[in-house]
């Protein structure tokens, strides 16, 4: 009898056992669905809260963080209509932002190689000038002259100096010629001026020089 009772109760304890996994697998699978639901909503909300901020630049982002957001959204592949919308809306505008920014880039680019152009000239010239100065040997002198020449139309052009500056007007010494001046600095043998400004003809030759004591 005391054995047919035990046998009993393991029957009855290993069904509450049974009974008991069957219903824990359940409630964490159930536990699980309820999670993944959370963050999929948490994830629907914060792509909408940040994509609606971008299009209406309500955000501190650079192009490139406002990129690597979006990209992040569309990673996590949550397939809701008001976030495609969103997206494809983002992504639009995202494009025309890269696109002025490249456009802006490119000017500055040129805008830089244009003034770096423009000051190699005046460059030359102020090296030139001081390498003349310099020179206690008269061929060499005379040899650095004919090669600063050949950056002029002419050695006739003309030399402006300016001696000063008020209200917007530059008072300028009496004019000379390059020729003149590079003998000048030859003679001398000291470069008091730096280049202010040069105006150019068409095949890129110096038409005229204005300079300023140091």
């Amino acid at each position: 009898m005391k054995n047919k009772i035990t046998s009993v109760l393991l029957v009855l304890l290993a069904t509450f056992i049974t009974l008991g996994g069957t219903t824990s697998c359940k409630s964490k699978k159930r536990l699980a669905k309820e999670a993944a639901e959370a963050e999929y909503k948490s994830r629907v909300a914060d792509a909408v809260k940040d994509l609606t901020a971008i299009l209406d630049d309500e955000t501190p982002w650079t192009l490139e963080e406002k990129e690597h957001r979006v990209q992040t959204i569309k990673d996590w592949n949550l397939q809701n209509a008001e976030v495609d919308d969103l997206l494809f809306q983002v992504e639009k505008k995202l494009a025309r932002e890269r696109a002025q920014a490249e456009q802006a880039a490119e000017a500055a680019r040129k805008d830089a190689e244009a003034k770096a152009q423009a000051q190699q000239p005046k460059n030359v010239l102020e090296t030139n000038f001081s390498r003349i100065a310099a020179s206690n040997n008269v061929t060499q002198a005379n040899s650095i002259i004919n090669e600063t020449l050949k950056l002029f139309e002419s050695k006739n052009v003309p030399v402006l100096i300016i001696i000063s500056q008020a209200g917007g007007f530059n008072d300028y010494d009496r004019p000379t010629t390059i020729e003149n001046y590079l003998n000048y600095l030859k003679d001398q043998k000291v470069s008091r001026n730096r280049v202010s400004d040069l105006k150019f003809n068409d095949n890129g030759k110096i038409t005229e020089v204005e300079l300023i004591k140091n």
